[in-house]
């Protein structure tokens, strides 16, 4: 009953009093932004959602859009701006994810929406991660994040699909935001980077 109709509306009545008490610090964060990246605030990509289904995840934009002689974009650690680097140490970066989730693309909580690029290197157990809508945060972010390989992640995230409640969820907006406070791997670091999944690692 909650995966299938109650967690949308828990979704939507969080999400939208969120953005009302957020919305003095939104708006300060995105003339920072604005002054700062050239009149760019936000940071848009598209990512595969329930049922694979595309959208456009919304960030703000924390890194510049830098590129090496060959045209191509320079790594992530020299890209990112001081007030960015701030901005992500705090998670106020993935704050935009709110409206996805009002737009009902994103739920608060579920499995992070990767690259379509991935979608090909999955298992078909690891396909099911798609199964629910993807959220701001997960089971996976709260058990390690980038401190586990990718194929610990996508097994909890299957573990979750599998496992969704009201208690889950509630349980995991509250690991997140100690890690947050905490600064506890929320966001990769330049010293321990992510490296892309393989379809092995």
């Amino acid at each position: 009953m909650y995966k299938n109709g109650l967690k949308r509306l828990f979704d939507l009545i969080v999400s939208l009093v969120t953005l009302l008490i957020a919305s003095p610090l939104l708006v300060v964060v995105y003339l920072i932004l604005v002054r700062q990246n050239g009149g760019k605030a936000f940071f848009f990509q598209e990512r595969p959602g329930k049922n694979q289904q595309p959208f456009n995840i919304i960030k703000f934009k924390t890194m510049t859009d830098a590129k090496d002689a060959n045209g191509k974009l320079l790594p992530d650690n020299l890209r990112i701006t001081a007030a960015g680097r701030i901005i992500r140490k705090l998670s106020l970066d993935e704050l935009p994810q709110l409206i996805n989730v009002v737009k009902g693309d994103m739920s608060l909580v579920g499995p992070r929406p990767l690259l379509y690029k991935y979608i090909p290197l999955y298992s078909e157990t690891q396909l099911r991660r798609h199964e629910v809508r993807p959220g701001i945060t997960g089971w996976a972010q709260v058990n390690g994040r980038n401190s586990i390989p990718w194929t610990e992640k996508f097994r909890l995230d299957v573990e979750y699909v599998d496992q969704v409640s009201l208690w889950m969820d509630l349980q995991i907006i509250w690991m997140t935001c100690k890690k947050v406070i905490i600064s506890e791997g929320v966001n990769q670091t330049d010293d321990r980077p992510m490296l892309p999944f393989d379809g092995t690692n």
